[in-house]
């Protein structure tokens, strides 16, 4: 059903040659540059340029680049949900930030798939940017994430409200405190998430909300995962700024301990985000009622 000048365009664009486009398509090469040429003038624009004896892509062949994407998860979408009811199979594709992934959410979604026979859940773990992505691409059905997203076309739920605490080992000194000062933190050795992750980016503009900036402290790694970041607390490498709700397993196993820190509250929402057109919205509140009873029943309360 998805025009077969598509599937060439994004063949040509995964692999930045035309020749290899056409190999991996098992059309010749003259075919796939004709498919190229005839969406070129049926739109009115150059897709691809070369400069340097190399295949660029020009701003308006991004643009067709993102629709044809659309159109092929689309196609897709289809392909899956017509065999799904056939089989009466319900297929999900859920993304979720590396930070949701460490607390309640992937339990109650494992919930949600034991509570409804036939449901198959895809769970992928990315950036708020990739997730968003692919949302408008309808290469995932919903997303879940800390903050807000302003983008007029996506509609939110909130599922919980979280907070960055101050993350060390029980053997820390610091550990048998009630509250920490942003001067003993300024003290300590930090291992933080990557800066454009969404814990990273709260805790940054914090510290400028009080005039301080993270050059002022002295962070000594950056780490992607969360778990890694937890272990490397854990003996006592370093203390870091995590959501509470990401360290929950190991608060309760007394493998860390996690404490305020004065005057700097970092506060921020957990949010389920899907496209105006999502079709189930009924399966939207059922997770996130599996998500409570989640917390409840597995001790996650913070």
């Amino acid at each position: 059903m998805i025009d077969p000048k598509l599937i060439s365009l994004l063949k040509v664009y995964e692999t930045g040659n035309y020749t290899r486009a056409a190999r991996q398509l098992s059309l010749t090469q003259p075919a796939v540059s004709q498919h190229i040429r005839a969406l070129e003038q049926e739109l009115g624009v150059r897709i691809f340029e070369r400069a340097n004896n190399e295949l660029h892509v020009t701003n308006e062949g991004r643009i067709v680049i993102k629709y044809a994407r659309r159109m092929q998860s689309l196609h897709r979408n289809l392909q899956s949900d017509l065999e799904n009811e056939k089989r009466r199979i319900t297929q999900l594709k859920v993304g979720i930030t590396h930070t949701a992934e460490s607390n309640a959410i992937a339990e109650a979604l494992a919930r949600y798939a034991t509570r409804h026979e036939g449901v198959n859940i895809q769970l992928r773990t990315d950036t708020i940017d990739n997730l968003c992505d692919m949302l408008r691409n309808y290469e995932i059905d919903f997303a879940v994430a800390e903050g807000k997203i302003s983008d007029p076309s996506f509609r939110c739920l909130l599922m919980d409200t979280d907070s960055l605490v101050l993350v060390v080992a029980p053997e820390h000194p610091l550990a048998g405190k009630n509250v920490v000062t942003v001067g003993q933190l300024m003290r300590e050795r930090l291992i933080l998430r990557l800066p454009d992750s969404s814990t990273s980016r709260l805790f940054v503009s914090t510290l400028e909300s009080r005039n301080l900036r993270i050059e002022d402290f002295n962070v000594v790694l950056e780490v992607d995962n969360i778990a890694t970041i937890k272990d490397l607390v854990r003996r006592n490498f370093g203390v870091s700024i995590l959501p509470k709700s990401a360290c929950m397993d190991e608060l309760r196993k007394r493998k860390i301990a996690v404490l305020p820190i004065e005057n700097l509250s970092m506060l921020r929402e957990i949010n389920l985000f899907h496209t105006q057109d999502f079709s189930h919205p009924e399966l939207l509140h059922d997770i996130i009622r599996d998500y409570n009873e989640t917390k409840s029943s597995s001790g996650y309360r913070q």
